[in-house]
């Protein structure tokens, strides 16, 4: 891509589109920009890129601008169905994601993560693994650095550990990974993706344009995942904990990769078989590689995991508080909830995503769940689920901070208190970080 033979037109201008927008104008590329959001941090970005010499569109200039871009590119947290994107595919024009643009300026060595769950915690783990080998690399993506920016640092040869959600993954067509995960795949986003069928496609997409040089790691334990597989031209490394498996796979309490073992699950700082899928995947892409299986096991001893991740936030009169805020999907939930080991109050509740709820407290039922506090837009939905479900006891309230209050009252010394919310954070927050954070500030003020 020749930036400055281009014409660009970016949709949505928050962290990834503003990241996006910059390198373009500061490469010597015109670019259009548009965003419909109002905030005092959109107000500055577009400042900023007016002041790059970008062109700042309204409703009354966007058919013009439209008409003169040549390729737009679209910040992630834009579905790919918004009406200017449509707009724009019926002119005929290229439409790319961010991340897709930041590739194609830059043609690094890829990594791929994609999944419901565990994305981040992988991703992390590769990159620790990549640091510990003296390998060059860069954590970018859904992880929360948008590629766009690294573009200008980016070195020959340099590994991009990339987090991939199906939001991003909605608009690409070209991008290649060297090596693709796709860690798992359970509800989620149906609010946007609108169905099942639609969120599966989409996560497919992240082997798409992989050839035989390429590879793929597939969970062999998961049936969506594993029915890829005949779509799949890269070669197939799979990971399980059930079976042994030509890749990664967890065997009398040790992982293993192919015959050598690489470290045993009790040495691991993190507990929940969740982690032990995570690290699997992490082993399989760090031997593709061609990283040694001893810095492997020295990386994942010494990791700390990620914040609002099954977190330990604080141990106050007996009590442990747990924040999983990352916890956005029924399925992360349960995992969270299997990973207890003691009494546990559970939190959960927040914006809808379009899941049901059922089986859900099927297993909060039958599980170390001795109460549940649920709050926030979803509460009428979850409690008529608990109610169907037969949960003996469960607590509504409106607020995330009263929830908090009441988990902690309910609590016994050697309970837990878990923040697992299953729904997404924007009923009263701008992401689940925030949320994670706002449950910490309060249990600190328990003590």
């Amino acid at each position: 891509m020749y930036i400055k033979n281009q014409n660009f037109f970016v949709l949505g201008v928050s962290k990834s589109g503003f990241a996006a927008a910059s390198h373009i104008l500061k490469s010597g590329g015109r670019c259009f920009f548009y965003e419909e959001l109002q905030s005092e941090k959109i107000d500055r970005a577009a400042q900023e890129l007016e002041s790059l010499g970008g062109t700042r569109v309204t409703g009354e200039t966007l058919d013009a601008a439209l008409k003169d871009s040549d390729v737009m590119v679209i910040s992630p947290g834009v579905p790919i169905n918004h009406a200017v994107a449509v707009k724009a595919k019926t002119m005929g024009k290229r439409i790319i994601g961010e991340a897709e643009y930041a590739f194609e300026a830059m043609s690094p060595v890829i990594v791929g993560v994609t999944g419901t769950n565990g994305k981040t915690t992988t991703v992390s783990m590769i990159k620790a693994i990549l640091d510990a080998a003296a390998v060059k690399s860069e954590l970018v993506g859904n992880v929360g650095v948008p590629v766009s920016a690294t573009i200008s640092s980016a070195e020959k040869g340099e590994i991009f550990v990339t987090e991939l959600s199906s939001f991003q993954l909605e608009s690409v067509s070209e991008l290649k990974p060297h090596v693709s995960c796709i860690l798992n795949v359970a509800p989620d986003h149906l609010e946007r993706h609108y169905t099942m069928e639609n969120y599966v496609f989409l996560k497919k997409r992240i082997f798409k344009n992989q050839k035989e040089s390429e590879y793929a790691v597939l969970n062999y334990d998961d049936t969506v995942v594993r029915g890829f597989f005949p779509e799949i031209k890269a070669k197939v490394a799979w990971v399980s904990v059930e079976q042994k498996t030509d890749g990664a796979y967890a065997q009398d309490g040790r992982l293993f990769y192919k015959e050598e073992e690489i470290v045993r699950a009790d040495e691991l700082p993190f507990s929940g078989m969740h982690n032990v899928y995570d690290a699997l995947f992490a082993i399989a892409t760090a031997k593709l590689l061609g990283i040694d299986g001893a810095v492997i096991a020295d990386a994942l001893r010494t990791f700390r995991g990620v914040p609002h991740r099954v977190e330990l936030v604080a141990e106050i009169d007996g009590v442990r508080y747990y924040d999983d805020s990352k916890a956005t999907n029924t399925a992360s939930a349960v995992s969270a909830v299997k990973t207890m080991t003691r009494p546990t109050v559970l939190i959960l509740g927040g914006s809808e995503k379009g899941e049901k709820y059922d089986a859900l407290f099927s297993e909060i039922k039958n599980s170390l769940v001795v109460h549940t506090v649920i709050t926030g837009a979803s509460r009428f939905n979850m409690s008529e689920a608990a109610v169907k479900a037969g949960v003996p006891r469960f607590t509504v309230t409106e607020n995330f901070a009263s929830a908090v209050e009441v988990a902690a009252a309910v609590a016994g010394d050697g309970e837990n208190v878990l923040l697992s919310p299953a729904c997404a954070s924007f009923d009263e927050f701008g992401n689940f970080e925030e949320r994670g954070n706002a449950f910490k500030k309060i249990v600190e003020s328990f003590a």
